[in-house]
């Protein structure tokens, strides 16, 4: 599994020459390019308008905006839908679950209309909030919800907890190991997206993201299999920070 994240770090790290003629040479010699300093702060040689640093800036805006975002929204939602007596919440709860069934590839043109009558085109902004509907975080909140005996409710309700309160200290605490490992599958959704901000970083690079960098300036070179290697460390390194957390909030484990 390691094999070809190791074959894509040696080719960015060599002149092409290097690794095109017999295949990878694990030399460190002459060789060597110094390739990710220049990458990162650099743009001759590279491009003229972004550097790799800015777009990892713009994936990590994306990344964090899109899963604070869906964390937040499916906490909110799902609380509401459990604890508050609102009319037709079953139907509600239903309405938003059948969005599952049309992901932002099946609504793009409306969706980016919508983005650029607001002008929102080429900002952050447009990046992350269209994206932000997540109705599988507010199932799998409600159900845990649910999940909470009455006791503890009947318990804030004596000690005078009104629903702001009930929700920061008692509800977020024991729901801690479903929203980090949320937190943890969003964020690799929203790092790895390329469709959306292919569509909203229309004029120039500003904007770019490493995955929408990956895809305008290619892997044929070792700068390109830098982009590649950087695109890599930032989920991995979420998901290896949060693996315990994942794991927990997958099997719905109370902290």
């Amino acid at each position: 599994m390691l094999l070809p994240v190791i074959a894509v770090f040696l080719t960015s790290t060599h002149q092409n020459s290097v690794v095109s003629a017999d295949g990878l040479q694990l030399t460190w010699g002459s060789e060597f390019v110094p390739v990710y300093g220049r990458v990162l702060t650099e743009k001759a040689g590279f491009s003229q308008t972004i550097t790799a640093g800015t777009m990892a800036l713009n994936s990590t805006v994306m990344a964090l905006g899109f899963s604070l975002g869906k964390c937040l929204l499916s906490l909110l939602s799902a609380y509401a839908l459990v604890y508050f007596r609102l009319r037709f919440a079953s139907f509600l709860f239903w309405l938003i679950f059948a969005s599952l069934l049309l992901p932002i590839e099946t609504r793009i043109l409306p969706s980016f209309q919508v983005v650029h009558t607001l002008g929102l085109l080429n900002t952050y902004t447009g990046l992350v909030l269209p994206l932000l509907a997540a109705a599988m975080g507010t199932f799998f909140f409600r159900q845990f919800f649910k999940s909470v005996p009455d006791e503890l409710i009947e318990a804030a309700r004596i000690d005078g907890a009104g629903p702001l309160r009930f929700l920061v200290d008692i509800l977020v605490p024991v729901s801690l190991p479903m929203i980090l490992a949320l937190f943890a599958v969003t964020f690799v959704l929203g790092w790895n997206q390329y469709l959306w901000p292919l569509m909203v970083s229309t004029t120039g690079e500003g904007y770019f993201t490493l995955v929408r960098g990956i895809e305008r300036f290619g892997t044929a070179t070792n700068y390109g299999m830098a982009l590649a290697v950087l695109a890599m460390l930032p989920p991995a390194i979420v998901v290896f920070l949060l693996q315990k957390w994942l794991v927990k909030g997958l099997v719905g484990e109370q902290k």
